[in-house]
């Protein structure tokens, strides 16, 4: 029995551009729910998930937002794998998308999490303000990096260019 031919990507293909930004928008927030899972729950211990309960239903919230951004990894990789083996992967969106997904989960917790529904705050038991700044901040430079890196690789001729 002989194995499996390799599949060579079929030059027909195309590249998928918005697909391309979507998946690395995926794996993009999912880096960036393990960064402030692993750096500012684990590490520092600043705060939980969820720190209006006690500290077993923080700790059991931390395990359910890392078990979401595993498997946001998890499936995130498997999407890009698959652009990549079919030749649809288009670099410059995949990046404007990693981006993108950076920014829109840092703004998304620290506007949504920290002061819309109150979930937890960034550190406690100091002046918060300079945490809020610093921390939203971040999220919209990461965020306009991907709308800069999004604005150029709508470029006419960009999108063909593919790995």
């Amino acid at each position: 029995m002989n194995p499996p031919a390799h599949r060579h990507p079929d030059p027909l293909e195309r590249p998928e551009p918005r697909r391309s930004m979507v998946v690395c928008g995926v794996l993009g927030a999912a880096v960036m729910a393990a960064v402030d899972e692993i750096v500012f729950h684990q590490i520092l211990g600043w705060h939980h998930f969820y720190d209006r309960s006690t500290g077993r239903v923080g700790l059991l919230s931390d395990g359910l937002l890392h078990t979401g951004e595993l498997l946001a990894l998890v499936a995130g990789f498997f999407l890009y794998a698959d652009l990549r083996r079919r030749g649809a992967l288009v670099p410059a969106h995949a990046w404007a998308g990693l981006f993108l997904g950076l920014g829109a989960f840092q703004l998304f917790d620290g506007i949504v999490d920290h002061k819309l529904l109150r979930l937890h705050q960034v550190r406690y038991g100091v002046d918060i303000a300079p945490y809020d700044w610093a921390w939203n901040l971040a999220g919209v430079v990461l965020l306009l990096t991907g709308l800069l890196l999004a604005r150029r690789a709508a470029r006419p001729g960009r999108a063909a260019r593919t790995t």
